[in-house]
């Protein structure tokens, strides 16, 4: 059996009798002579490298992605008969604690001091707004209300942060019930949680169901200083809508990881928005355990056994 390692990550693996691993460039197409390979594992390639692989390797049966969202893989066309697993679980860390990153800087409005200081300003405007009576609650993560869409693996490691700084946390999920010590409902008791949002999270995997989903009128149900903390994936978000309610002043701002075409266009108007942080989509950074579930999965794989993370599975 042939499996292809890419050479954007390291994976020590002790391979069983049998299995030959061969390291391949991922920004280039995969050479002539490993077309034969039976298992694909992808990290940071690019679509056009994921359609090529799809079309030529006509040997192969199983595609091991370590991002947490296999959108991209499943986007190549891949056939029926080649089996996809994601790196769910891989990112939980890193992506909780970039969420918890950009969290903090919105709340204590590292936005506008940023700017300040390229502009060698001290800005007392912050100080003072921070200590007026009616922003008691808006500078601070004590007391304030953070939801999570989407609450899984991410959500279980960011949320104890969050609850250690004073928030109270609900999270929103397909099956309601008490998670981490937190109280999760179901999309739709959603709507309900919004206006004592002081802070939306949202974290939903791009499918169908979920294009656009924050969307005007979700945006519409949250109270005007709340921001929107989005670090799942661009797809999931209505940009002309969040920029609209930021325009019209019926937002707070909005902390950004993911973007709906990637890298950002340097036309995007979100770049110029005052109360937009953004970053490229860098939260989760580096596949931690990816070694680990490749060596479970290719056991599997060999065993005929069920393998974990399979999508759509």
């Amino acid at each position: 059996m042939k499996l292809l390692l890419p050479d954007s990550v390291d994976l020590d693996l002790d391979l069983p009798d049998g299995v030959t691993a061969h390291r391949y460039a991922v920004d280039r197409p995969i050479p002539q002579e490993h077309t034969d390979a039976t298992a694909l594992v992808v990290w940071n390639n690019p679509g056009d490298q994921l359609r090529d692989a799809a079309g030529r390797l006509a040997a192969l049966r199983w595609v091991q992605t370590l991002a947490a969202g296999p959108d991209a893989v499943v986007a190549a066309g891949f056939g029926p008969d080649v089996v996809i697993t994601s790196g769910r679980g891989l990112h939980d860390a890193t992506v909780a604690e970039h969420t918890l990153a950009m969290t903090l800087a919105a709340v204590r409005h590292f936005h506008v001091l940023v700017r300040a200081q390229i502009g060698h300003r001290w800005a007392d405007e912050v100080r003072d707004r921070q200590a007026a009576p009616p922003t008691q609650r808006r500078y601070t993560l004590r007391d304030a209300h953070v939801v999570i869409w989407g609450f899984g693996g991410i959500a279980a490691e960011l949320t104890p942060h969050l609850t250690a700084l004073g928030a109270r946390v609900t999270g929103v999920a397909r099956h309601a019930g008490t998670r981490h010590g937190v109280e999760v409902v179901t999309p739709a008791d959603f709507p309900g949680l919004l206006p004592s949002a002081d802070v939306l999270i949202n974290i939903l995997p791009a499918t169908d169901q979920t294009r656009h989903a924050l969307d005007a009128g979700v945006l519409a149900h949250l109270p005007a200083h709340a921001w929107v903390v989005n670090v799942g994936r661009g797809a999931t978000l209505d940009e002309s809508a969040l920029l609209a309610a930021l325009r019209e002043g019926r937002l707070g701002g909005a902390a950004l990881d993911v973007f709906e075409t990637e890298p950002l266009p340097a036309g995007s108007p979100l770049w110029d928005e005052p109360n937009v942080l953004i970053t490229p989509h860098v939260a989760g950074g580096r596949p931690w355990g990816a070694a680990g579930l490749v060596a479970e999965n290719l056991a599997a794989f060999l065993d005929g056994r069920p393998l974990r993370n399979v999508v759509g599975g």
